[in-house]
């Protein structure tokens, strides 16, 4: 005999289990608006926490550039107190050795400046490097006593160091420093618009205060002082503008002096010339 409700009964069978897996998808396919919305929250509470901490560190971190890490920036002090120091005849010229341009100097470059024609004993780049830790590490500069600092080379190009930059203490570094600078004309601390060291127009005399003494040094100097007897008779109201040469041999020759001193019977280096200003001029304002 045909059984012939088989069929309906398989069918009713698999049409059950279809519809029992279709109401499953449709629950697991269900949205959860809660849980997206907690998350979308969470989400926007986590993002705001980050950059609040990132605001928060950019304020307490000191930016630091490539090649010279920063001290901290210290209280100017009183205006009628600061200093301005200017380096003259700093040995800086760039010449491109081989494939490369660098900063010449007589220990690296004395077969290249022998061929030029030139006289390596004046290129003395270290001596502009020894003198700039000279003052920026003076504890005259961390009391914030130092407005600015000035650098012109040989060849003329003027640019400014801010006081509260750090050089580099190995030659290498500075020199790499250095030529950075002449090439793209400043150097910009990372994260900040502040320049730190850029290249500006001549003549110096443009950015140095008003009614500012301006005081040169030389051994040739007839006039021999004791510096700090000569600091504490000129007054707190005047600026001083210090003008120290930065070259191996010879003197500065200025037109924007004042005066013209020698302060010592022995010839000394720009870096030791600038340690015994700094000195004096720390002692007559009496801190430590």
């Amino acid at each position: 005999m045909v059984r012939p409700f088989g069929v309906k009964r398989g069918n009713k069978k698999r049409k059950e289990k279809y519809d029992e897996h279709t109401e499953e998808g449709e629950q697991e396919q269900e949205p959860q608006p809660k849980q997206l919305k907690t998350d979308d929250v969470s989400r926007e509470e986590e993002a705001g926490n980050q950059e609040k901490q990132s605001e928060e560190a950019e304020d307490d971190v000191v930016h630091q550039l490539e090649g010279i890490p920063l001290g901290p920036v210290q209280s100017q002090g009183s205006e009628r107190v600061g200093v301005t120091f200017v380096l003259e005849r700093a040995s800086l010229e760039v010449a491109k050795v081989g494939k490369t341009y660098q900063i010449l100097n007589s220990d690296d470059h004395t077969n290249f400046l022998k061929r030029n024609g030139r006289n390596p004993a004046d290129y003395r780049p270290d001596i502009v490097h020894q003198a700039l830790l000279s003052i920026l590490d003076s504890p005259l500069n961390k009391a914030g006593k130092v407005r600015a600092v000035y650098v012109r080379t040989e060849k003329g190009v003027l640019f400014e160091v801010k006081p509260h930059v750090r050089i580099p203490r190995t030659y290498k570094r500075f020199a790499g420093i250095m030529l950075q600078l002449l090439q793209k004309l400043s150097i910009t601390a990372a994260g900040k618009r502040e320049k730190l060291l850029r290249v500006i127009k001549n003549p110096v005399t443009q950015y140095l205060p008003v009614n500012a003494r301006r005081i040169g040094f030389s051994h040739s100097s007839e006039k021999l002082v004791e510096m700090q007897d000569y600091v504490a008779a000129i007054g707190d109201d005047t600026p001083l503008v210090f003008v120290v040469g930065a070259m191996a041999h010879g003197k500065i020759e200025t037109e924007y002096t004042d005066d013209f001193l020698s302060i010592s019977n022995y010839p000394l280096s720009a870096a030791c010339c600038i340690n015994i200003i700094c000195d004096a001029v720390r002692k007559h304002l009496k801190f430590i």
